[in-house]
């Protein structure tokens, strides 16, 4: 209905153009097929395979010789109908001239005229120069009550073609409405098809299957990954500063916190050494918080075409906030914009991504939270650091003695050894200076060894594990120490 509203408003006040750029053209043409029968306006639609034809009645009327856009566009110069044209899929014919000269022209034209062009691309954008012409309209994902009528429309329909039992609790029902969002109105459908078309059957056991068919869709599109989160905050040893602040916000993402004057939170910067667990942490957040975890691969969003890398950066940040509430991930951040804090030999392109990510941190309105990565001070650009950028700059340090201790038994447990069976105070004191990757890289190491022998894990296999190799507090202790100064007066220790 909102679409729809904004949609009629914009053709009733009388804009000659208007451009929908969307992956949902079955819903943008609907809208505008809705919204042309409600002004009592005739509608053309023109195709690259059909030309100009009747939009409203199927089989109506054909305008023949009217295939190439510019001729579809010279037919559109001569109507005084009043009508409405959509245009499926104009954008890549604009890079033609002549195609480009004979839209603006019909464009002017239209402007003392009451006919109107409708442009509808596939996750396109406009040439720059008709953004003076051609009105943006932004369609909105579908949030909770559309997306329950779509489940029920879809599962409706299914039913008619053969019988379907539905056992769902209220609360599992909400739980797959959350996270159906993010997708079109189209992908909805289909998963919920998939759902049900094996066992004829909806109830609560249908959410995994939802989450799994949601991961595949998304990670197929390449700009986003959903990531799976297993991981609770108690899986990862120490860190008890960041999981005490987690804690402590965590109530204030509903309705609660907002009427009690909270705001939302926007995110955190884990700032540290490598293999300390700043990733972990960002898989836990998602898992305390209940929310999907979003990891932006920033290698997918550079392009070698004009503006393309920019346009992929949107449309993953629009993604996100369809998707929300949800936890966003950039790992390694000073990687993704390396270029963005010095003169570099893109362009500006690093420059320009950057600023396209910090208009959205400080602007956003969804409940988008953002755990960023970082190992290399030196490479972020200082305005990432700016007060409200994010809530809080946490400092991930080298674990302490008790802090590895912890993070031994955490590893044992999980490849089913009982900590209490092996010299932890000894295992503590031979990892000093190892991260928690290398601790638990020297569980393994140490089963590999055991297993080879045909024996049992004891503590020698993982002192010897240990002592292999120097850790990384040795192999980078200038770089570690340079960041410790750095983050003792910028940073809040997370430990």
């Amino acid at each position: 209905m909102q679409d729809r509203e904004q949609l009629e408003r914009l053709l009733t006040v009388g804009y000659p153009c208007l451009s929908i750029c969307t992956l949902e053209e079955d819903y943008a043409l609907a809208l505008v097929r809705e919204t042309a029968v409600l002004l009592n306006r005739r509608l053309w639609l023109w195709t690259a395979t059909h030309g100009l034809h009747d939009g409203l009645i199927r089989g109506g009327r054909v305008i023949g010789g009217t295939d190439s856009p510019g001729a579809a566009l010279a037919h559109l110069a001569e109507l005084r109908d009043g009508s409405i044209t959509a245009f499926l899929d104009l954008a890549p014919h604009l890079s033609d001239a002549r195609t480009l000269r004979s839209l603006r022209s019909l464009v002017a034209q239209l402007t003392e005229a009451d006919r109107q062009l409708v442009l509808i691309d596939y996750a396109s954008e406009l040439p720059p120069v008709l953004a003076a012409v051609a009105t943006p309209v932004e369609l909105h994902p579908p949030r909770d009550a559309e997306i329950e009528s779509l489940i029920r429309d879809t599962l409706r329909r299914a039913h008619r073609e053969s019988p379907i039992e539905i056992d769902i609790r209220r609360g599992t029902l909400d739980l797959i409405t959350r996270n159906l969002q993010g997708l079109t109105r189209r992908q909805i459908e289909l998963v919920i098809r998939d759902v049900v078309v094996s066992d004829r059957r909806f109830d609560d056991a249908d959410l995994n299957h939802v989450l799994a068919q949601k991961r595949r869709l998304l990670n197929r599109g390449g700009l986003l990954e959903h990531v799976e989160t297993p991981v609770s905050l108690d899986a990862i040893g120490g860190l008890r500063r960041l999981k005490a602040w987690l804690r402590e916000r965590d109530g204030a993402l509903g309705e609660a916190g907002r009427a009690f004057g909270l705001p939302t939170p926007r995110g955190v910067l884990l700032l540290g050494v490598q293999g300390a667990g700043k990733s972990l942490s960002a898989k836990a957040i998602a898992t305390a918080w209940n929310r999907p975890l979003l990891r932006l691969d920033a290698g997918v969003l550079y392009d070698r075409y004009v503006g393309e890398s920019e346009r992929r950066l949107r449309e993953a940040l629009r993604q996100a906030e369809a998707m929300s509430p949800a936890v966003l991930w950039i790992d390694e951040i000073e990687k993704a914009f390396a270029s963005a804090a010095v003169r570099s030999a893109d362009g500006g392109l690093s420059q320009r991504m950057f600023a396209t990510l910090l208009t959205w941190m400080q602007e956003r309105d969804a409940p988008v939270f953002l755990v960023a990565t970082a190992n290399d001070i030196d490479a972020l650009p200082p305005e990432l650091l700016r007060k409200g950028r994010f809530d809080e700059i946490f400092f991930v340090d080298l674990p302490a003695r008790d802090v590895r201790r912890e993070i031994l038994c955490i590893h044992l447990r999980n490849r089913q050894r009982d900590p209490q069976a092996f010299d932890l105070d000894r295992l503590a004191t031979t990892s000093e200076g190892c991260s928690g990757a290398e601790i638990e890289q020297a569980v393994l190491t140490g089963l590999h060894a055991a297993f080879a022998a045909k024996r049992e894990l004891s503590t020698e296999d993982l002192v010897a594990a240990l002592s292999a190799s120097p850790p990384l507090s040795v192999v980078m202790a200038e770089r570690i120490a340079a960041l410790r100064a750095w983050a003792a007066t910028r940073c809040r220790p997370a430990d």
